[in-house]
C-alpha cells in the first residue's frame, strides 16, 4: 500500500484501514462515471449480470436474517444498488439511442432468416 500512497501523494501513515473509508466514495464515482462515459455492450451485460446477482443475494440475506441488526448495512446496500440500477438504465438507454439506428444489423445475424421467412408468410396477405 505504500506504493499506492506514494503514487497518490497521500501521507505515509495512510493505513490499510483508512483505505476502507475511501471505498464508498470511489464506488459512487465509478457508478456516476457509468452515466457519463459510454460503455461497451459487453461490459454493460456483465454489470447487468452483477446487478441481478446482487439483488438475489440481498433478497436472500434479508429473508434469512433472524434479528434485524444482523443486516444493519441494508439501507446502505439498498442505496448503492439503487444507484447502480439507475446508472445501468442510463447507460443502456445511451447505447440504444446511439447505436439503435443501425437497422437489421442491430438485431443480429441470427434473426435475419426469421424475419425474411416471417415476411414471406405475411406479405401475400398484405398486398
Amino acid at each position: 500500500m505504500a506504493n499506492m500512497a506514494e503514487k497518490l501523494r497521500l501521507p505515509g501513515n495512510f493505513k490499510d484501514t483508512q483505505w476502507k473509508v475511501l471505498a464508498g466514495p470511489i464506488l459512487i464515482m465509478l457508478i456516476l462515471s457509468m452515466m457519463v462515459l459510454p460503455l461497451p455492450a459487453f461490459i454493460l451485460d456483465l454489470l447487468f449480470t452483477f446487478n441481478i446477482a446482487l439483488s438475489i443475494m440481498v433478497l436472500l440475506v434479508a429473508m434469512f436474517t433472524q434479528r434485524t441488526l444482523e443486516f444493519a448495512a441494508f439501507p446502505t446496500i439498498l442505496l448503492f444498488s439503487t444507484l447502480l440500477r439507475l446508472a445501468l438504465n442510463v447507460a443502456s438507454t445511451r447505447i440504444i439511442l446511439l447505436d439503435g439506428h443501425t437497422g437489421a444489423d442491430a438485431a443480429g445475424a441470427w434473426s435475419r432468416p426469421l424475419v425474411t421467412s416471417w415476411w414471406a408468410v405475411i406479405s401475400p396477405s398484405v398486398s
